[in-house]
């Protein structure tokens, strides 16, 4: 079709350029400032976060620690870790978001410059300890923040763009770990305490204060919370998927190398987790927006079954390679929506304590996925990944039977 003047423009979204502003207007349109500040924030916090992946190296590398003596150290850090969030989600609600997050972060660069410095076992296993609490202190105020500053029509979105921006830095912070860790471990520290500086600061400094006015604010606490019996049904839920989640780290790297794989094997293995993560969650993301949860969180429960269902036939790196890509899958979907539910079932005043329940409910399941899992490895490779597919669709079916409860708390 031609006018006066020659060939008519091209339609918008037809050309390369209006195709890419459409494609990214779909996914990242319509969301507040306040998110992309804390969006921004979280993406340079983890890729400074170098420390705790190589935490084990450190102590037994740079520190001299025993491996079983190393062992100890890291459970005591996982115990500070089980009252990280609920503390926070205190702190968020009786303090302010930008508060609670700015100092779990100023709180958790002073300790990782102590730990960084420590030289004797009894600093070094305080310094864990102070570590495992600080390390998540910042997380419910950033997922109240969210469901503060976010319309609920995009908070499922908003999530997920938050997990996809946390994944990208984590893998930049693995290779780039990697490499400084190999010249010593001084640096390492010093950037990750730079980096929460950085987000703590960005959030004081450019996001305003979402926590309801006083008056707005309901009674209650921690009780209040627990006696939500939905609530807690749905924290179980998410513990039984945590210990199966947590076998990514606790034992597949022992089952891989039981049949003759080394640890750059693991290494490639895990790293497609961060690159399913990166590629799916654009094209997946904003499609989950106004679909019911608890169908999408049972199919994400489905779908992790099944990639542990394939790691149970695998033999070889590449077996590992295919369950790990496929139970990710899951994974995105899983992590958005959990986020997304604790948001509608939390009175605004509550949210901090309501997302410390849940980030509670992940750190038992953190706990609990070693002891198991090394037992079921014990047994046999098929028994540990058959038992974690029959948790996944067990968390699937609860979680179906609690949709009800779910929709009528969600259509308040």
């Amino acid at each position: 079709m031609t006018g006066p003047g020659g060939p008519a423009p091209a339609p918008a979204g037809t050309t390369g350029e209006g195709r890419l502003r459409a494609f990214v207007r779909v996914r990242a349109g319509g969301l507040p400032g306040a998110f992309w500040v804390l969006w921004g924030g979280s993406l340079v916090n983890r890729m400074g976060a170098m420390v705790n992946p190589f935490l084990s190296l450190y102590l037994t590398g740079a520190r001299h620690v025993p491996v079983a003596t190393a062992g100890v150290v890291l459970a005591v850090g996982g115990a500070g870790a089980v009252i990280s969030q609920p503390l926070g989600g205190y702190l968020a609600d009786r303090f302010g978001r930008r508060a609670a997050l700015t100092g779990g972060m100023l709180a958790n660069g002073a300790t990782l410059l102590t730990l960084g410095h420590a030289r004797s076992l009894p600093v070094l296993v305080a310094a864990c300890f102070v570590l495992g609490i600080t390390l998540d202190l910042f997380r419910p105020a950033a997922q109240a923040l969210v469901a503060d500053a976010v319309p609920t029509a995009d908070r499922t979105r908003a999530y997920g763009l938050l997990l996809w921006a946390i994944n990208l830095g984590f893998s930049i912070a693995m290779v780039l770990g990697g490499y400084l860790s190999a010249h010593g471990f001084g640096l390492l520290f010093w950037l990750d305490a730079g980096a929460c500086a950085v987000f703590g600061l960005l959030v004081w400094l450019a996001v305003p204060e979402t926590r309801p006015a006083a008056r707005d604010r309901s009674a209650g606490g921690f009780r209040t919370v627990l006696r939500d019996r939905v609530m807690v049904a749905f924290a179980g839920i998410i513990v039984l998927y945590a210990v199966v989640f947590q076998q990514t780290f606790a034992t597949l790297p022992l089952a891989m190398r039981a049949t003759g794989m080394s640890s750059g094997a693991y290494g490639t293995v895990m790293a497609i987790n961060g690159i399913v993560v990166i590629a799916a969650q654009p094209l997946i993301g904003h499609r989950l927006d106004g679909r019911d949860k608890s169908r999408v969180l049972a199919f994400g429960f489905t779908v992790a079954a099944a990639g542990n269902a394939v790691a149970a036939t695998a033999g070889s790196a590449t077996g590992y390679g295919l369950a790990v890509a496929v139970a990710t899958l899951g994974e995105i979907l899983v992590f958005a929506i959990t986020a997304a539910v604790v948001a509608d079932l939390a009175p605004p005043a509550l949210r901090g304590r309501y997302n410390g329940l849940i980030g509670m409910a992940w750190g038992t399941g953190f706990l609990i996925a070693p002891v198991v899992g090394t037992r079921l490895l014990v047994i046999g490779p098929t028994t540990l990944w058959l038992s974690c597919t029959a948790l996944s669709l067990l968390a699937g079916l609860g979680q179906l039977a609690l949709a009800p409860a779910l929709r009528r708390r969600a259509s308040r």
